[in-house]
């Protein structure tokens, strides 16, 4: 049964087709990557579907409700979260402060996060049985600006997985990381959504990481579903491999 569907979805600027009659789908418990290269749609397609930009037509379904129209905040209390490339953290607050704040925000009691949160003992163990998961727990009293980046990159996932998405949209998880680094991060956020059996979107540059973690790979390129399938459909596509993986990975 899919998850989220898109149907003829279209976002234009000017003269570009950012997002041209799209057909996507999402599965229960899907692993997906979306792959393209800039400018291809990538961002401007999960930004429609998580509610920043709104269509110039088109329609997306989410569990079988219209979300078209629906606020981000209607959409994540909905079950639609989302990680950012660039890490979008309070780095003056601690590291369980931030994912605190994220299960105040899913309970609607944001504007109460100082006076509430002494009370709040059950958000403070979530919160914490949330770091253990994603293996911050020891950094819980440091300063979100202060931990490096790999951990931010967790952190910033952490946050989104707080809300407890049926979605999570993962944009470029390991980038500004480390090569060493890339596979760990990446085998925490797996083990975790695979587990929960939450549907995750990769969208993501570096072709290992696609190809490890991903159950199926869908192709953009100028704001059209190039291709869509399992690897080895997708690297077996002459057009697909000569615009996206390039020589090495024909």
């Amino acid at each position: 049964m899919n998850l989220l569907e898109t149907a003829k979805l279209t976002k234009y600027f000017g003269d570009t087709h950012a997002v041209d009659n799209v057909d996507f789908t999402i599965a229960e418990g899907e692993v997906l990557a979306l792959i393209g290269s800039n400018g291809a749609g990538k961002t401007s397609l999960v930004n429609l579907i998580s509610g920043l930009i709104q269509p110039d037509s088109g329609q997306i379904f989410f569990q079988g409700a219209d979300v078209t129209h629906q606020s981000v905040h209607g959409r994540i209390r909905a079950g639609i979260a989302r990680s950012f490339q660039i890490v979008n953290l309070f780095d003056e607050l601690t590291v369980l402060d931030n994912v605190a704040l994220s299960i105040f925000s899913r309970e609607g009691l944001t504007r109460y996060f100082w006076s509430l949160a002494d009370h709040q003992h059950a958000v403070w163990q979530e919160a914490l049985d949330i770091l253990r998961q994603f293996g911050l727990e020891s950094k819980s009293q440091a300063l979100a600006g202060g931990i490096s980046q790999g951990e931010r990159k967790l952190l910033d996932v952490a946050v989104a997985y707080a809300l407890k998405p049926r979605l999570l949209f993962l944009d470029e998880p390991t980038s500004g990381v480390s090569t060493r680094e890339k596979a760990p991060i990446m085998d925490v956020i797996s083990s975790i959504v695979r587990s929960q059996k939450i549907a995750a979107v990769i969208i993501e540059h570096d072709m290992d990481i696609i190809f490890r973690y991903s159950d199926r790979i869908v192709v953009m390129n100028q704001g059209l579903i190039l291709a869509s399938g399992i690897l080895e459909e997708i690297k077996k596509d002459p057009l697909v491999r000569e615009m996206v993986f390039g020589p090495s990975h024909a």
